[in-house]
């Protein structure tokens, strides 16, 4: 699951293209979309998105005025989960009522892997705040989510993503919980709410289906009242519903809420569990530990101080509204 907090977005302003560069700059990167995609001749280039240890990211705009992005892997596993996430995409196809990015070439990489470029696909992505209780827009995300848990399972199997049981994925937060524990950065009162809830077997009784794995807003496209696309499935696999609720539950209005969730529920063939909700909320809190995790696996102290400063703000919102 990806360690992943901050927002990504696309820079306004474009630098003109040319010249010889280090690899990996985004200047090289408009070099391997030309290799990926015939007759694609760059004029302007840029980074996209914050820093990434696992894959650099540029735009490209063309001489056509067509933007492209274009995605290469700087190691192993990502270079899997980049060839699983295109395979994904090719299955994608008429399956869902919005677009998906769809891999226009590809260019191999001398150490292994491809370097992956899509069309840009247009939209704005979502700002929670405009999510109002009734019709809309609101009701059109609803839909939106549901459309993904409804996809086959075997599309996500067949690309090489994971796959889980209800009782595997909590035995995989547990074990979580337990890594988080041990670099001894958790505040106790949270890690015994972690625990608590984890232990409730009966809360996790879920029907797995596919879900997205890293929704976010700026994951999340809209034109006018309606979902127009869906971006980055890399973390795409079977398994609970609610991950793919956490970011709401954690960062829209509470009305807006209920309104996805009715929506959501209508459109699904089978009703939504009655843990869901709550699932959603500890999917969103065990976000800062995987957060955590990734700043101690990377030796990176700015990542580890600011998940120790979000997980004490944590524990003191759950700990003032339980009081």
């Amino acid at each position: 699951m990806a360690a992943r907090v901050p927002g990504r977005a696309v820079p306004e302003r474009l630098t003109p293209y040319g010249g010889c560069v280090p690899d990996r700059s985004p200047f090289a990167l408009a070099a391997l979309a030309c290799a990926a995609v015939r007759g694609l001749e760059p004029v302007r280039v840029q980074g996209y998105g914050p820093p990434d240890h696992d894959v650099d990211s540029a735009v490209v705009e063309d001489d056509l005025g067509r933007r492209w992005l274009v995605r290469a892997p700087r190691n192993q596993a990502a270079a899997a989960r980049l060839d699983c996430e295109r395979r994904l995409l090719t299955e994608l196809s008429g399956w869902l009522p919005f677009a998906v990015p769809d891999v226009a070439g590809t260019a191999t990489l001398p150490g292994g892997g491809h370097a992956m470029v899509y069309r840009m696909i247009p939209g704005a992505t979502l700002d929670l705040n405009r999510l109002k209780p009734g019709p809309g827009l609101t009701a059109a995300l609803g839909r939106a989510l549901a459309a993904i848990h409804e996809l086959p399972e075997r599309l996500v199997e067949e690309a090489g993503l994971p796959v889980y049981s209800a009782e595997d994925y909590r035995q995989r937060r547990l074990a979580e919980v337990d890594r988080a524990a041990s670099t001894g950065h958790v505040p106790p009162g949270l890690l015994q709410r972690w625990e608590t809830q984890l232990e409730e077997a009966g809360a996790w009784r879920f029907v797995p289906c596919v879900v997205h794995g890293d929704l976010a807003s700026e994951n999340v496209l809209v034109d006018g009242d309606e979902v127009a696309a869906v971006l980055e499935w890399g973390e795409a696999r079977v398994a609970d519903p609610a991950d793919d609720l956490a970011w709401l539950v954690s960062g829209a209005a509470e009305p807006a809420v209920e309104s996805v969730l009715e929506a959501y529920a209508v459109a699904r063939r089978q009703p939504p569990d009655r843990d869901l909700r709550r699932r959603a909320r500890l999917a969103g809190e065990l976000a800062l530990a995987r957060w955590l995790l990734h700043g101690v696996s990377s030796d990176d102290s700015s990542i580890v101080d600011d998940a120790v400063m979000m997980l004490s703000d944590l524990d003191a919102t759950v700990t003032g509204a339980a009081s």
